[in-house]
């Protein structure tokens, strides 16, 4: 089906989120400091005001989607198309990379340490004294209701309102149910919907890159004493971009889909190795420990609200950070998902990548644990002298041929931030444009532009990538706006697609006629 409206570059869209991120960049080179006070009171605002609703926005959404996902609508192709074009393991690897680069390697290995040093309020708080309750806090961050988020009711709006109804594929279209075709005109709710989102996937991707550029600097100053400097730093993230606009340039049948693929197996590849000369038999404990303590607990943990200060910093800090990616993921799992089912769609993105996504926190994670109870500090210290690079050092510095699995984590951390990137440059590009095929050199310009600014950002300073990387929380604001008209209009959909495909007729209609008889 031909849109319905013109696939050309939304001007006004693209003027005023790039216009807002220079003039961002800009004023954080004049004056870091005021800055980083005004996203500092914002992120505070943000989450006292809205933690509560994105912590309930996210339980709705899951469980919506899997009562979508058992019940008759599951059968439901989605994308007008009869089979898939991916095969499962590249779709879903796709899928994988888009959210683990930002946990990647450095959260999965810092963060259970962190609630393992300092045990969560819910459960008493105290220093490494709950192992269970540790891994099942790092699962819920980054468990079923995080991914859930970022690619199952909301697709479903989504591939209806681009692919049955003809419309651009923007996250303007999550509205087309409730405003119908007028938000694709010189609507501004229309437009502000996909500036904030671009804006908000600006914040989240900017953050991690630059972010990851230091911590890359410091693995390679700790395997290969090159000089940990800015300049170093700022190398590696002209290097990321590179690889993340070359796969961008080659679009998402050829660059995405190989660099995911090459990037899970790879991950894979790393995870068995580990399993087989690390602490086998303590990892699988781990995983199935915390994954037990958290299904005990889902509710009690998902809806805690006993302690402000800690949600805001971990849970609220978290839930925002993927809600802020959400629309974009959401454009992009949309272009790759046509032909599948909605079951298939909601058991991939809300039940088989978080497992994975824990199993790959076990191993990382877990080793570091393992080490650090059998020798108190070998892994603490660093994390807490050096931070998540450290960690992640420290754990590899352990293990037999420890230089050689160290720069196995680098790669790894390397290709997932490069496909992490270029996924976010085709779903920018393809926003602006509203076509599921933007243009090459706008796929390579947002993906150059998200590098200089990076670089940028760098050279005023730390501070600077961690004021942008919490901005994306104020960004989430209007972000979770967006998102929740989906949780009653996806059923809505499903219910509609399945009569369209015959798949619920005979029911329906024998409900009418038994009415008209009656």
């Amino acid at each position: 089906m031909k849109s319905k409206k013109k696939k050309e570059l939304d001007w006004p869209v693209f003027i005023v989120s790039g216009g807002f991120l220079i003039a961002f960049i800009i004023i954080s080179f004049v004056n870091s400091e005021m800055v980083g006070n005004a996203v500092d009171t914002l992120f505070t605002y943000a989450s006292d005001l809205f933690g509560a609703y994105w912590q309930l926005l996210l339980l709705a959404n899951f469980f919506i989607g899997l009562g979508l996902a058992v019940s008759r609508y599951g059968k439901v192709k989605l994308g007008r198309q009869d089979k898939p074009k991916y095969s499962y393991f590249g779709w879903v690897s796709m899928i994988l990379v888009t959210l683990l680069a930002s946990g990647g390697v450095f959260w999965a290995a810092a963060e259970p340490m962190y609630h393992y040093m300092d045990t969560p309020p819910l459960f008493g708080g105290g220093q490494f004294d709950n192992m269970n309750a540790a891994f099942a806090h790092a699962f819920m961050h980054w468990g079923f209701t995080a991914w859930a988020i970022l690619g199952t009711l909301a697709v479903v709006v989504m591939m209806y309102v681009h692919y049955s109804k003809g419309y651009p594929l923007k996250p303007r279209g999550l509205l087309y149910p409730i405003f119908g075709e007028k938000i694709y005109g010189k609507s501004l709710l229309g437009s502000s919907a996909d500036i904030f989102s671009i804006i908000a996937t600006v914040a989240g991707t900017l953050g991690p890159l630059g972010f990851l550029g230091l911590q890359i600097s410091y693995g390679l100053n700790h395997l290969f004493d090159v000089p940990n400097t800015l300049t170093v730093s700022i190398i590696v993230v002209l290097v990321l971009v590179g690889v993340a606009a070359i796969s961008a340039a080659t679009g998402v049948d050829r660059g995405i889909y190989h660099l995911s693929n090459y990037n899970v197996k790879f991950t894979i590849l790393l995870a068995i190795i580990v399993l087989i000369i690390g602490p086998t038999m303590f990892i699988i404990d781990a995983f199935v420990g915390g994954t037990g303590f958290h299904l005990q607990n889902f509710f009690t943990m998902s809806m805690f609200r006993g302690d402000e200060g800690w949600l805001s910093s971990w849970t609220i800090f978290f839930w925002g950070w993927f809600i802020g990616y959400a629309p974009m993921l959401i454009v992009f799992i949309s272009r790759i998902s046509r032909g599948r089912t909605i079951r298939e769609l909601v058991i991939a993105v809300s039940i088989v990548a978080p497992i994975v996504n824990n199993f790959w926190f076990s191993v990382v994670g877990g080793t570091g644990v393992f080490f650090e109870r059998e020798n108190p500090g070998s892994i603490s210290d660093a994390l807490n002298a050096g931070g998540m690079p450290a960690s992640v050092m420290a754990i590899t510095d352990q293990l037999p041929i420890g230089m050689v699995m160290g720069l196995g984590f680098l790669l790894v951390s390397i290709v997932f931030v490069a496909t992490t990137t270029d996924t976010m440059s085709y779903t920018v590009a393809a926003t602006i444009t509203g076509n599921d095929h933007p243009k090459r050199w706008l796929r390579v310009f947002w993906a150059i532009i998200f590098g200089l600014t990076t670089v940028v950002i760098l050279t005023i300073g730390e501070d600077s990538v961690t004021s942008i990387q919490n901005s994306i929380i104020i960004t989430a604001v209007p972000v979770s706006l967006l998102l929740l008209p989906p949780l009653w209009n996806a059923p809505r959909i499903a219910k509609k697609m399945a009569l369209e495909q015959g798949l619920i007729w005979q029911r329906e209609m024998r409900k009418k006629v038994n009415k008209f008889d009656s």
